[in-house]
């Protein structure tokens, strides 16, 4: 009897290691697919990213200061990179946010809730566009080239805002140019609430989810809800 107890507890766990493995090793074909998708993609989009870009970085550029800026962004695992937008904030857009917290207590607690403001004093008048339709947002199709980011995954996380981050499912994905959040609440959800997007995401994370998010991206963008 015991022989029978033993053997049948041995080919239980013969399966659930062959269950894990082959999880293992959808998950790594995923994501390699994955890679080669964001890279053919941002391939693909050049000729039409690029001079758009152009023209936008133009004008960008006579409303005063850089056309692009870069800033410090949480990746895989937790690395930093150099995240690419095109410039939406003034110049001197730190001191003016101080300023405005300081002297506006109900921005304040909406900035310590979501870390956005619907009406920030640091975008410029052009900036309120090129965010309201995501163009500023055009040049971080480089990290996903760079393999910084995907097209799918979690909206990149600033350093500072690690420790408001209630979750660990970020660190193990690249954060993705549109993905969960972008395509739902966005500006209605709180900070620590983004993790449950991002929970959601990790746990049915596929092509099929993926190109669903890539298929909706485009009617949200139209919407203007990108402020």
């Amino acid at each position: 009897m015991l022989d029978v107890f033993s053997g049948s507890h041995s080919r239980a766990l013969s399966t659930a290691a062959f269950i894990t493995d082959r999880r293992r090793r959808s998950k790594r074909f995923y994501l390699g697919v994955k890679r080669v998708i964001d890279i053919l993609a941002t391939l693909a989009m050049a000729p039409v990213v690029l001079p758009l870009l152009a023209i936008l970085a133009v004008l960008v550029k006579l409303d005063g200061g850089k056309a692009f800026y870069g800033q410090p962004r949480l990746g895989k695992d937790g690395k930093v990179f150099t995240l690419w937008k095109l410039r939406s904030m003034q110049p001197d857009a730190d001191r003016r946010l101080e300023e405005y917290l300081r002297e506006n207590l109900e921005a304040r607690i909406e900035w310590e809730r979501t870390q956005k403001l619907r009406n920030d004093p640091r975008i410029t008048t052009l900036g309120r566009y090129i965010r309201k339709y995501s163009l500023d947002e055009l040049p971080q199709l480089l990290n996903v080239f760079l393999g910084h980011m995907s097209l799918v995954g979690p909206r990149p996380m600033l350093p500072q805002q690690r420790k408001q981050y209630p979750g660990s499912e970020y660190f193990r994905m690249r954060p993705g140019l549109t993905g969960l959040w972008q395509i739902s609440d966005r500006n209605n959800c709180s900070f620590a609430e983004r993790a449950m997007h991002d929970n959601r995401y990790a746990a049915v994370m596929s092509l099929a989810i993926d190109f669903r998010i890539l298929a909706q991206t485009p009617l949200v963008v139209l919407r203007g809800t990108g402020m």
